[in-house]
């Protein structure tokens, strides 16, 4: 029994003396990643990028209560609830060909946060080239000294979405006359917002391109813009054209191009018609000449002027139109004088000239012909098509024909009614 008793005090005093040495409460504080940026927000593979982290304390209290006690004596004391970094790292994740999403560095000795205190840290970020697109969950890694690590994953998402060329308005063929406008569509298909949007035709022997390109800027997920280009061929044929966008996501710079194939041909698409011409003008005498200019183009035009070339007197000396609509047609006419020509065939060419951009251009000249003959008057025909002249009975010639048959008669019915008046005079 005795030796009973003395263990059992022996077991009290020993109790005793290891809660001399055991706190009360334990300061343990706790560490959570309160924020964390992803730029870009969305990866393509092969970007790099960054995530940003912001570390805090959650405690709200600086300080604990810790209570020793050694014998009778019993002491009260504080402890900080703050936390020492050892390290702090991301464990890379990867895809079914191992592929990474990967941080390329940890940060070490980082120092001490005191509760309700936070600070930023930044990881590089890398997504591998060939990475298959998906989302992918990296482990970011905390080593606090005396308490429980911390582990929290960051979900990333790669994406091989980018943003494409459209041809909106790009005509299989454009005229080799002035210059035609073709017009190219971005359109953002990934799911964040993209910098740096620039749209750039490739370079190409025989076109010229204005503006040498067109800088569109920041495109939302999901939103388009539109880049138009004159285009001024200087040689006909068959073309390859080639235009690229430029783009950025986050830092990342890429580029996609659209090919097609586009013909130049000799034709024009702003010119002139002869709407009606004179076949004869008799000498000493005027007719008029009359023609339509078209804007066949798929842009406007401007300063736009009709001029006649002929050794003869024409009013006016040039018929100004001004600018041109797409599809637009006016009419110009001219008076031709043959006070200064001789008896005979002669020739006449109309040219139109207009400005493009900075650029003034001359379409061919149209021609057409027309006599000089005696007699009186002018002797004009209307005329529709090629400018070859009409086949008919001239005015004047049909004119000398008729008109003594027209006296004839008028002077027969003259007759008759002179011949009734008298009769019923006579019988009252």
């Amino acid at each position: 029994m005795k030796y009973k008793s003395l263990l059992v005090i022996l077991f009290v005093l020993l109790l005793a003396t290891i809660s001399c040495f055991v706190p009360n409460i334990q300061a343990d504080p706790s560490i959570i990643i309160d924020d964390y940026v992803l730029s870009p927000s969305v990866f393509m593979p092969g970007d790099s990028g960054t995530l940003k982290l912001t570390i805090k304390n959650a405690e709200t209290t600086n300080t604990v209560a810790r209570t020793t006690t050694v014998g009778s004596t019993t002491t009260i004391s504080t402890d900080t609830v703050g936390a020492t970094f050892n390290n702090i790292w991301i464990t890379a994740a990867s895809d079914s060909n191992g592929k990474r999403v990967k941080a390329t560095l940890n940060y070490e000795d980082i120092g001490y946060l005191a509760p309700s205190a936070s600070f930023d840290i930044t990881f590089k970020i890398i997504a591998e080239e060939g990475i298959s697109e998906g989302l992918y969950f990296p482990l970011i890694g905390i080593d606090i000294e005396t308490y429980t690590d911390v582990s929290f994953p960051v979900p990333i998402n790669v994406s091989n979405a980018t943003v494409d060329l459209l041809s909106t308005d790009v005509p299989s063929k454009i005229s080799s006359s002035g210059s035609t406008l073709i017009t190219f569509t971005a359109v953002n298909n990934r799911e964040n917002t993209v910098d740096g949007v620039t749209v750039v035709p490739g370079s190409m022997d025989g076109l010229e391109f204005t503006p040498n390109s067109v800088y569109i800027g920041s495109l939302d997920a999901g939103a388009s813009s539109d880049a138009s280009f004159s285009v001024k061929p200087n040689e006909t044929g068959e073309k390859n054209l080639t235009v690229h966008v430029h783009f950025k996501n986050g830092d990342n710079e890429h580029v996609e191009t659209i090919t097609s194939s586009l013909e130049i041909i000799d034709t024009l698409d702003v010119g002139s018609i002869f709407t009606s011409i004179p076949r004869s003008i008799t000498i000493g005498g005027s007719s008029r000449i009359t023609l339509e200019v078209y804007n066949a183009k798929t842009e406007s035009i401007t300063g736009v002027m009709v001029t006649p070339i002929s050794n003869t007197t024409i009013l006016p000396s040039q018929y100004f139109i001004g600018a041109m609509e797409p599809d637009d047609v006016f009419s110009a006419s001219f008076d031709i004088f043959t006070d200064t020509l001789d008896i005979g065939t002669h020739s006449i060419d109309f040219e139109v000239s207009f400005k493009q951009g900075n650029e003034y251009y001359k379409t061919p000249t149209i021609s057409s012909s027309f006599s000089v003959v005696k007699g009186e008057g002018s002797n004009f025909q209307p005329y529709e098509g090629t400018s070859e002249g009409v086949q008919g009975q001239p005015f004047g010639d049909v004119l000398g024909i008729c008109l003594p048959v027209i006296i004839a008669i008028i002077a027969l019915i003259a007759v008759v009614i002179l011949w009734k008046w008298k009769k019923r005079r006579d019988a009252t």
